[in-house]
């Protein structure tokens, strides 16, 4: 399984373009983003695809408004791609006419199990890193990207639980899962430092691994420290150890589009905005070449 780091940080083709620096799309932000002009420094939005897969309604309307002023990228949390039965067919459909109304920058989801047996747990439980675990992830992204007709960004997810079984790091089995399955990679930072702590593992030796000409974004958040372990709480600013790693995921990767992502204890807009700035400033310092 083993896949040796691509140390490009120029885009291959594979990726777009990065957008710039933006912010989770979150209903406390709607009136400030839907005011005349757009917000100055949020280049892009992310939207939680599970939010706007209905038939029709506000939820829509108010999408299809945020997307008429800002570049918008479609990020689930349903998708289930580590489960052995696979993506549901009716989620599929509705993510598939999703993205032909939305035409997002990108399509993402976790590399995690969500269900089995048709029931959905609502959490993004980790998968072990074997052979097998990796057989069912490139079979399933491979029947998503037929379906949607586009690269899949795949996000690495924190966890609580290492597995006996895994055969590989985690580094080395996003890597498998993106050269073997030819998707992209979402990376989140905070995840990284969350997994690091928890496991006690080298989030920097994870960063090495991975195949730098197939991220396609980044994800900046904060968590909750229980002194001996990390929770990936999305409730707090970004701390101090993520944004040094963020720092070398720069260095990395080079100019990726980068997210802050806050979903609960929700701060007003400027709050958020001084994050988002202080990423891109970090980002200007890694390489003037970067924003």
């Amino acid at each position: 399984m083993s896949v040796h780091p691509d140390r490009r940080k120029a885009p291959s083709g594979l990726t777009r373009p990065s957008p710039g620096f933006g912010l989770g799309l979150r209903t406390a932000h709607y009136t400030e983003l839907l005011a005349a002009n757009p917000v100055p420094g949020v280049d892009w939005l992310e939207a939680i695809s599970d939010n706007f897969m209905v038939p029709g309604g506000k939820p829509l309307r108010m999408l299809d408004a945020i997307r008429a002023r800002y570049p918008l990228a479609l990020h689930g949390v349903a998708l289930s791609i580590g489960s052995v039965a696979g993506p549901d067919e009716a989620y599929l459909r509705q993510l598939k006419a999703l993205a032909d109304r939305v035409q997002p920058l990108w399509v993402s989801d976790h590399l995690c199990w969500t269900g089995v047996h048709g029931r959905q747990l609502h959490d993004l439980l980790p998968l072990p890193y074997t052979e097998e675990a990796l057989a069912v992830v490139v079979r399933n992204v491979q029947r998503v990207q037929d379906v949607l007709g586009r690269r899949l960004v795949l996000e690495n997810v924190s966890s609580y639980v290492d597995f006996a079984a895994s055969q590989v790091s985690e580094g080395e089995f996003l890597a498998a899962v993106c050269e073997q399955a030819d998707c992209l990679l979402l990376v989140d930072v905070n995840n990284l430092h969350v997994n690091a702590v928890n496991h006690g593992a080298d989030a920097l030796a994870c960063l090495e691994a991975l195949p730098a000409h197939r991220v396609q974004q980044l994800h900046l958040a904060g968590h909750s420290d229980h002194g001996d372990h990390l929770i990936d709480t999305h409730d707090q600013p970004v701390a101090g150890p993520v944004w040094a790693l963020y720092e070398a995921a720069l260095r990395r990767f080079g100019p990726v589009a980068t997210m802050i992502e806050r979903d609960d204890h929700i701060p007003p807009l400027p709050a958020l905005m001084a994050e988002l700035d202080h990423a891109r400033r970090l980002a200007t310092e890694a390489s003037p070449c970067l924003v």
